[in-house]
């Protein structure tokens, strides 16, 4: 969200004052002028989020492989089949989880209107949810839906085809077997992957979701995640995309690895076979 240059059409006081200061800085920053806990900022919406988005991604993948696309007895499962699957499992959970993500981008950035002075928009979780619905109804839930699946669809291109793709591949090419090791090395490049191809639409999807909005809640700064990317392009230059990469990848990576090794491994316990 630093050094957002759409800002400046909102007047000169608009656009804040404070460098861009890096992952390290901007946490000490934090850390310093809002105290530790305030890295949690907005876990409780982000936990309801993952509730119903990776509930709705999971279950969709595995229907559109096993049952829509047809997985191959000899396990054998085409790359472009996979690529589809994932970014439509993507699209299904985060347009359901929408509402929660919207809470979470904005009570996230209570900070920085805290900083700038301004006042707080939110005491809670509940309050966000109660607050949005009121002003902008139950569309106003699903504000940046758009670049939201369009981002989705990329993590999980990412994310579940690269897992499946490499997981079964070092199952089926090399001595390797399907166990915690080949869980883990699938989970690691299935991290990276998935911030390599989300953090630009996670870039866009954050600020179009946390852009002011007139009081028929239209955004004040972009008319679309294309006019959002045309803007940052422009405006400070191509790189601004990949602002965040470096805490967005230290985010995945261990989360992918926490997750496919708990979900392996929960299948595993409850006699299901593996992923």
């Amino acid at each position: 969200m630093q050094g957002e240059a759409a800002l400046a059409r909102l007047g000169d006081g608009a656009r804040e004052s404070a460098p861009y200061r890096g992952m390290v800085r901007t946490a000490l920053g934090i850390i310093q002028e809002e105290g530790f806990l305030k890295l949690w900022q907005g876990v409780t919406p982000a936990i309801y989020r993952h509730v119903v988005y990776s509930g709705g991604r999971m279950v969709t993948y595995e229907h559109l492989r096993e049952v829509v696309f047809g997985k191959s007895e000899d396990e054998h499962y085409p790359l472009w089949k996979s690529v589809i699957g994932g970014m439509m499992a993507g699209v299904i959970g985060q347009f359901l989880a929408n509402p929660t993500d919207l809470v979470k981008v904005q009570m996230q950035m209570e900070g920085k209107r805290k900083l700038e002075g301004k006042p707080l928009r939110f005491r809670g979780v509940h309050h966000a949810f109660a607050k949005i619905l009121a002003e902008g109804g139950i569309r106003g839930l699903w504000a940046g839906w758009v670049p939201n699946i369009q981002r989705a669809a990329l993590v999980n291109m990412g994310d579940l085809t690269t897992y499946d793709t490499v997981k079964h591949y070092l199952v089926l090419n090399t001595p390797l077997e399907d166990n915690i090791m080949t869980h883990g090395l699938s989970s690691l490049c299935s991290g990276l992957v998935a911030s390599i191809l989300g953090t630009p639409a996670d870039v866009i999807k954050s600020r179009i979701m946390n852009q002011p909005r007139d009081k028929q809640g239209r955004g004040l700064l972009y008319k679309s995640s294309t006019d959002c990317l045309i803007q940052a392009v422009q405006g400070e230059g191509f790189m601004s995309l990949y602002k965040g990469f470096l805490p967005s990848w230290l985010r995945m990576t261990p989360w992918s690895m926490v997750f496919w090794l708990t979900y392996e491994k929960i299948r595993e316990m409850s006699g299901v076979s593996p992923f």
